[in-house]
């Protein structure tokens, strides 16, 4: 899992070896927004070829990666896995396991978007596949980069909040009307709704910080007329240091609230409004060193604030670090032995508590782990 099954490539001008080729599956939102603009700004990584039927899409390929080769299937991509060195999934949930288990059987360094799969025993089984294999694995959470919560990390590890005893972490929207596309789709092997789409991520984060859940308590609901998936949920985890996490994830907040609120008993912090990344690569913005303003800088008048409420004051946001993740997949394609940017292992225990909170709302109780 920490190996890739191929070698090193022979010494060349990038890093003491030519860039990694990459094939990258799925050109839609995830694809052509998020891991195609930070492949192909990462040294060490060369975007070798996008796998999209769609017209549209191809052509928005062909103007914003003219060198990549457009497939039109998976299995395209996979027929010659001699001619690429890392696979990246970026295509619609249901297919994340299955064409993971394809890149990982034919010896292909394999990064999966999030969810890793639809279940907890699904994702532990690439696991156990990556690992048998020693073919690197690794899941694209790219929100542990996200400027707040590095801010929030760093905060809690320099002890400014004293023992925190609650994470509260909030991905709320505004969105009442059902929109047309998989993740409205009613077929639970499509994963959509989302408390699985934006509920990885807000497990992830609380696991990070505070370590493995014992308890788990789910509200999911579905609001909107018309809709099929859920659209709006809370989970309640305890942790087994003591920390309670609070999470919100919903499409019908017309008010929303803090991004995030993180309570010790010294201090807390707060933070409102979403990191600027994503913002900025839909908007067409790239990752440039050599910018005036460094990438994933936060505007000074959205910064969080520190403190009681007799005596706050405002912290600067770390800067977000997307480009992070892809800098640590190169990292361990280039030297064996080198961890992943996310260890794969995470996602089974982020599934597993959210299977556990499906089960918490579908009975009304507290599901306890382990």
């Amino acid at each position: 899992m920490t190996t890739s099954a191929r070698p090193v490539p022979p010494t060349g001008p990038s890093g003491g070896h030519p860039p990694f080729r990459v094939g990258l599956i799925g050109y839609g939102l995830a694809g052509s927004a998020f891991h195609a603009p930070l492949i192909a700004t990462t040294p060490g990584l060369r975007l070798d070829a996008v796998v999209t039927a769609n017209p549209e899409r191809r052509e928005q390929l062909r103007r914003e990666h003219p060198g990549a080769r457009a497939l039109d299937t998976p299995e395209q991509l996979l027929a010659d896995p001699e001619a690429l060195d890392l696979v990246v999934i970026a295509s619609p949930n249901r297919t994340h396991a299955p064409l993971a288990r394809a890149a990982l059987t034919a010896g292909l360094a394999t990064v999966v978007d999030k969810p890793l799969a639809g279940t907890a025993a699904e994702a532990g089984a690439l696991c156990a596949l990556a690992e048998s294999s020693g073919t690197l694995l690794t899941v694209f959470q790219n929100r542990r980069w996200d400027g707040d919560f590095l801010t929030a990390a760093r905060l809690v590890r320099e002890g400014a909040l004293g023992r925190v005893h609650r994470f509260e972490s909030r991905f709320e929207r505004f969105r009442p009307k059902p929109k047309a596309g998989w993740r409205e789709l009613a077929d639970p092997a499509e994963v959509g709704g989302t408390f699985y789409d934006l509920g990885s991520h807000l497990v992830d984060q609380a696991l990070t910080l505070f370590g493995p859940a014992d308890t788990v308590y789910a509200e999911i609901d579905i609001r909107r007329d018309g809709a099929v998936v859920d659209d709006d949920a809370f989970l309640a985890l305890t942790h087994a240091d003591g920390t309670r996490s609070h999470l919100w994830t919903s499409a019908v907040a017309p008010l929303v609230g803090p991004h995030l609120r993180v309570l010790g008993d010294t201090a807390g912090y707060v933070k409102w409004g979403m990191d600027p990344q994503e913002a900025a690569l839909r908007s067409g913005l790239r990752p440039d060193p050599a910018a005036a303003t460094p990438w994933g800088t936060e505007d000074p008048a959205r910064d969080g604030v520190l403190g009681t409420d007799e005596s706050a004051v405002t912290v600067p946001t770390d800067p977000g670090d997307y480009p992070a993740f892809y800098a640590g997949v190169a990292a361990a394609l280039a030297t064996p032995g080198t961890p992943p940017p996310v260890d794969p292992r995470d996602a089974v225990a982020a599934l597993t508590v959210l299977e556990a909170a499906r089960a918490s709302a579908a009975t009304g109780t507290t599901v306890r782990l382990g």
